[in-house]
This record gives structure tokens, sequence and C-alpha cells, in this order.
């Protein structure tokens, strides 16, 4: 790889993006690729928003990518795409799930008031907001694939598996692969295999 890659992942506690950061990190100590991550997060454990910071490559100093310079966003919940997309590169890619969700205050919140004046966001909002910054975004219904994956938990696999898809992907897809067999449960390998080459075929179809 020449240069440097940023990627931000993005969602809440709960979706599998700690996993996601030591899979990839792994798999850039096995190429030989220095990394340095990053994390920001609130409530995780509380459905909390969270995001973690990856920079790849050489003469890179600090662990959190400045805003404007992320080559790839992913985003494990449609809403947390706009919350960081202020880190996107111009024609940067964001790899975003099309699951909404909310918040337990914000879900109370609309319990007590009239949710007709102030509605949630939805995903055409989303979609129109995000690709307002770039056209690169790839819509992906990972819970759908990791369910015909035969794992509904394996979201966050289909979505790295369409990162890895990604012209200019700094990672081969086999040792990407290889550390996620290492990592998850042995009765998982297979449907987890199936999650991220179901990511990685939509990302294809997607970009070429």
């Amino acid at each position: 790889m020449n240069g440097r890659y940023n990627m931000v992942l993005s969602g809440v506690g709960g979706q599998g993006l700690m996993l996601l950061s030591n899979v990839i990190g792994t798999a850039c100590a096995q190429e030989g690729l220095p990394v340095i991550t990053g994390e920001q997060h609130g409530l995780s454990q509380r459905s909390g928003s969270i995001s973690v910071h990856l920079r790849m490559g050489e003469g890179t100093y600090g662990p959190l990518v400045p805003p404007g310079d992320a080559d790839v966003m992913i985003a494990m919940e449609a809403t947390e795409a706009l919350r960081y997309i202020e880190f996107l590169r111009d024609d940067g890619y964001i790899i975003m799930n099309t699951r909404l969700m909310h918040h337990p205050l914000e879900t109370m919140r609309h319990v007590r008031e009239d949710a007709a004046t102030e509605p949630y966001f939805s995903l055409d909002e989303v979609r129109k907001r995000v690709r307002s910054v770039t056209p690169n975004v790839l819509e992906v219904d990972a819970l759908h694939l990791a369910e015909a994956a035969g794992n509904a938990r394996a979201e966050n696999v289909v979505l790295l598996g369409a990162a890895c898809g990604l012209p200019g992907f700094p990672l081969k897809k086999e040792t990407v692969k290889d550390v996620i067999g290492g990592v998850v449960p042995e009765k998982t390998i297979d449907a987890n295999m199936k999650a991220f080459d179901a990511g990685d075929g939509a990302c294809c179809d997607a970009f070429g």
C-alpha cells in the first residue's frame, strides 16, 4: 500500500465495533502494515454512540482521523453515518447499514412529547443527507444478509466484507477472513464466512 488509509467505524454499543477493530488491527499486523487505533464513545453499554478510528500506513502520528480525511466509513446504524460524516473525504466511501435504531432516551422523549412535531430521521432523509456529501454510498441490509448466512449477529462481518471489496482497500480479503475465523466461536465460523462473502458480493455489485 502506498501512503496512508484512514477508516472510521461508527455505530452504537453492542453492535460489534470492537470485534471489527480487533480483526482489522490483527490483519494489519499479519500483513506488516502499521496501524493506530482510537476510540470515541458515550454510554456504549446503554446503546450510546461509539466510533473507532483506524489509521493504516506509514507516517501516521495520531489515533484519531482528522475531519475530512477518512477514506471509508462503516456505519453499523444509518443515523450514525450522519453523526460522523464530517470525518469523510469528499470522494470517500460509506458502507451504511440500512438498520435504524433509536436511543432509549430519544424514544422516551417521543412518548412524552408530540412525536408528529419532532419526527425521527427516516432512512430516506439519512440517505439524502449522506449522498449530499459523497456519491460513493453502499447501502446494505446487513441484518437480512447476516440472517441468510445463518447468524443474525454477523451484521458487522457483512459490512466488513463490503469494505474489503472497495477499490484500494489495503488488506487482502483472505487475511481478514483468516483472522475472523480465529476470533469468532467455532460453531459460527461457516456463517461468518458466508456473511463476509455476502457483504463482499454486495460491494462488487455496486462498485465493480
